[in-house]
């Protein structure tokens, strides 16, 4: 101690060396001992000879020290200094430990939300197929909670229609207009059909095909969106006494070429060759403009680019629109396809489905009335009334012989799509 320190002084000072030696914070001398120094008192230990032989001014026992008197005012207690250090250190130690377990749990929270998020997507996606051809549709997987707000949580009032597949809810995605398709619990629309409609549909692209934004399956639910089209679908005009009278003879014809456009496009032009095997007219639908759109790809199916046709044992569909090789033997073909457009475009002629209360009085469907008239020569008088004859004659027998062609009963004897565009685009221009 300095020599101004009074016994008792001296043992408070050396007291918080000794303290302050507890805990560690010594300055190593060659391994053999360790000295730490205060203000006014210095503390030193080693081993082997002794390097002090002056006479002790202070006995310190071995078992530990008593507590100290108070030092004087004018003495700065090594206690305070040595605690204050310690702090210091100890904070020094502390804190990078603190913020580095705060940046792991972090980090260990993230993984865990993105290993789930990846695990679900993987989950819905299970659901379908493990297939090489799912794996275009995943960039297009939406969340449940985004169709919600999307619709108002499927609100009434966002109801476009409804079906035996289950309802359509018009929704606001992505700052756009779209068309959920939220499908039934008990829908007849399977995982299969659902299957068949992501995988067709995303890699189909033509002005005459819907487009799908994306889908969803979670919770039970089973949703696909699609583009919206402000004027939902063909038949919503053509069987309706009032809205049919907005289809002129030209917008009539337009959507005749458009859905022929579609069709050959997926019989020849895209990359896989498609039977559609559900064209009516509740499955084209129209834009703002009343341009066409196919839609609903649910029954297509895949065909080699050598084959012709296929045959099955599940006859799927709509009757009054289906081939008769289909239904009575289960063969299909893209000439099936051919022949449902024909019934489409007798359809849009005649204003009339091809099975309704008018046809059940007269005991004959509409191929058999039409084509009745046709030989007859009086074909005009089948011509939808709601035009007002307010059409070029020519045009509208070319489309109804058109329409004849593709419905005969023989598949061979139908025409193509493409052969169909040909004579559509030389009556067009004659």
């Amino acid at each position: 101690c300095s020599p101004d320190l009074s016994p008792a002084q001296c043992r408070s000072c050396l007291d918080g060396l000794v303290g302050q030696w507890w805990t560690g914070f010594l300055f190593p001398r060659n391994g053999e001992g360790a000295r730490v120094a205060g203000p006014r008192c210095y503390l030193r230990s080693e081993l082997g000879s002794g390097f002090y032989t002056g006479a002790p001014m202070v006995l310190l026992r071995a078992d530990g020290l008593s507590p100290a008197s108070a030092p004087a005012p004018d003495v700065v207690p090594a206690t305070t200094l040595v605690k204050k250090n310690s702090a210091s250190k100890i904070l020094l130690i502390v804190l990078p430990i603190v913020a580095v377990a705060i940046v792991a749990a972090i980090s260990v929270c993230m993984w865990t939300v993105r290993k789930k998020s990846r695990a679900t997507k993987a989950e819905h996606l299970s659901e379908l197929d493990a297939s090489e051809d799912l794996e275009s549709v995943k960039s297009t997987l939406l969340t449940l909670g985004s169709l919600q707000v999307a619709t108002d949580n499927f609100d009434e009032s966002k109801k476009l229609g409804e079906g035996g597949f289950g309802a359509v809810y018009k929704g606001h995605l992505f700052g756009q207009e779209v068309a959920v398709k939220r499908m039934a619990k008990g829908s007849n629309q399977g995982l299969e059909e659902l299957k068949n409609e992501l995988v067709l549909v995303t890699k189909l692209h033509h002005k005459n095909l819907v487009r799908l934004v994306g889908f969803c399956l979670e919770d039970g639910e089973r949703l696909l969106v699609y583009e919206y089209m402000p004027n939902k679908s063909l038949d919503t005009f053509l069987f309706d006494v009032e809205q049919r009278r907005q289809l002129d003879w030209a917008t009539r014809f337009r959507i005749i070429e458009g859905v022929a456009r579609g069709l050959q496009y997926l019989h020849q032009d895209s990359q896989k060759k498609i039977v559609h095997r559900d064209m009516k007219a509740s499955n084209v639908l129209l834009d703002a403009d009343l341009n066409p759109k196919i839609g609903d790809f649910g029954l297509a199916r895949l065909f080699g680019q050598d084959q012709t046709r296929d045959v099955t044992n599940r006859i799927v569909g709509t009757f009054g629109y289906m081939a008769p090789e289909y239904v009575i033997r289960g063969q299909y073909s893209t000439k099936s396809d051919v022949f449902s457009f024909g019934i489409l475009i007798l359809e849009i002629v005649t204003g009339q489905r091809n099975s309704g209360p008018y046809f059940a009085e007269q005991n004959e469907d509409l191929v058999s009335l039409v084509w009745r008239h046709w030989t007859e020569g009086n074909i005009v008088e089948m011509v939808d009334y709601s035009l007002d004859r307010n059409y070029p004659e020519a045009e509208v027998l070319k489309c109804v012989n058109i329409g004849l062609l593709c419905v005969q009963q023989n598949p061979v004897d139908r025409p193509t799509m493409a052969d169909v565009m040909i004579l559509l685009l030389i009556y067009s221009h004659d």
